[in-house]
């Protein structure tokens, strides 16, 4: 599929309709918080909203800061993977190859065509940590897989004409602060979605690389200047005209809440950008 092609499939990530029972779920535990029903576990609005460091070139801040120190802690909304997950669940599994075990995901390995995926630098970095413990406590030797869009939108082993590839997927095993980092590109914004990252979270990476129990899956987000400068740049010209016909409010995944999930994103489009997202789990 091209850029465009492969958007009807995604309605995004198969429509509102594919995701309506978890969305459901939340609203429900959202009902049930302010009847005081279930305790408040959630990532205090203070700490959600608070505004992260701007470099003098471009950046911005979004929610989802790495530094959850609040003794509320929920855990991370949980959200479809979409139809191209490469976990095996719909169709090929790159979990399972040798070499999905690493940090830098812009090129494809093993036995692809070797294709590696332009755009301006992006390394994303996600602290996990056990929302049981308030977010105090990391959890050590978790494992997380990673996967996005590429500048024009397609995704690798699924998108027409990258099918052979199989760049910007990777997992990695948290380390003793609860992190792994990614080394990657800023994704498109393609037709019906909110720029957004795909990632699951596993117990361990043995679990990972055996694509067996996963204990969370969600998005992260984007802020809007933030976007709105890439996308000014070569090579993300589509995105322009999506980005504008989208905003979080109305994105079918993010409408119904995303503090937890926006990106706090820092950096310059010379520099590349650090997007950082605590994962409550």
């Amino acid at each position: 599929m091209s850029g465009h092609g492969h958007h009807d499939d995604h309605e995004h990530d198969r429509g509102l309709s594919y995701d309506l029972p978890v969305l459901a779920r939340r609203k429900m535990i959202r009902l049930l918080a302010g009847a005081s029903l279930v305790p408040l576990v959630g990532c205090s609005a203070d700490d959600s909203t608070s505004s992260a460091a701007t470099d003098t070139a471009s950046s911005s801040s979004g929610t989802g800061s790495s530094s959850a120190s609040s003794a509320e802690c929920a855990t991370i909304p949980n959200e479809t993977a979409g139809p191209y997950p490469g976990d095996g669940s719909n169709g090929v599994n790159v979990l399972k190859e040798s070499g999905v075990v690493r940090s830098d995901i812009t090129s494809s390995f093993g036995n692809s065509a070797g294709g590696k995926a332009e755009g301006v630098p992006l390394t994303i970095t996600l602290t996990v940590v056990d929302a049981a413990s308030g977010c105090s406590t990391p959890k050590v030797g978790a494992a997380v897989y990673l996967w996005h869009c590429d500048r024009e939108g397609n995704y690798s082993l699924y998108s027409e004409g990258v099918t052979d590839e199989n760049y910007l997927r990777g997992v990695q095993e948290t380390d003793d602060k609860g992190q792994v980092t990614f080394t990657s590109i800023f994704p498109a914004c393609y037709t019906g979605r909110w720029p957004h990252i795909h990632f699951e979270v596993y117990g361990s990476i043995e679990d990972a690389t055996a694509a067996t129990s996963i204990t969370n899956t969600s998005q992260l987000a984007f802020p809007k200047d933030v976007c709105d400068t890439v996308y000014a740049t070569d090579g993300y010209s589509r995105s322009v005209e999506n980005l504008s016909q989208l905003s979080l409010e109305t994105d079918n995944i993010f409408s119904d809440g995303y503090d937890q999930q926006l990106a706090t994103t820092e950096g310059s489009v010379d520099k590349g950008y650090t997007a950082t997202l605590t994962v409550p789990v």
